[in-house]
């Protein structure tokens, strides 16, 4: 468990990384199926990439961690099911989105779970070596 939460961790934040610096630097143009929405938009998707790039590295120095603090794990996974949430409320008012947006939804909604299953694995297996040295 503890390896399985390391890893995914790790890879949630290189993941982020990558999606935010990609949205930074192509603004609109790295949305599928949006082409061009305007100075402001682009603006807004550039300001949201480095954002979303500053969450990735946040994820990457609790990888870093030892032991992977639990609460910073809840938090950052809280905050990309509340990401979710988001997805569901804009498909609520303005309908379906392009597809791969849908795909993003189911990701954001059940990811999160696994997550907050597996964010004390690290502290407990530590406290219970620990307990194990006396």
């Amino acid at each position: 468990m503890v390896r399985l939460l390391k890893w995914l961790v790790l890879v949630m934040g290189i993941a982020c990384v990558a999606i935010g610096a990609v949205h930074l630097a192509l603004g609109i143009g790295s949305v599928p199926g949006e082409g061009s929405a305007g100075a402001t938009v682009d603006s807004r998707e550039r300001f949201y990439g480095a954002v979303f790039l500053g969450y990735g590295l946040a994820w990457i120095w609790a990888a870093r961690q030892s032991p992977v603090p639990s609460t910073a794990v809840r938090w950052l996974a809280g905050i990309f099911l509340l990401g979710g949430a988001g997805r569901l409320l804009s498909l609520a008012v303005h309908g379906r989105p392009q597809w791969f947006q849908l795909v993003l939804t189911v990701i954001e909604l059940a990811l999160p779970w696994l997550y907050f299953r597996l964010s004390t694995a690290d502290e407990k297996a530590v406290a219970g070596a620990a307990g194990r040295d006396r």
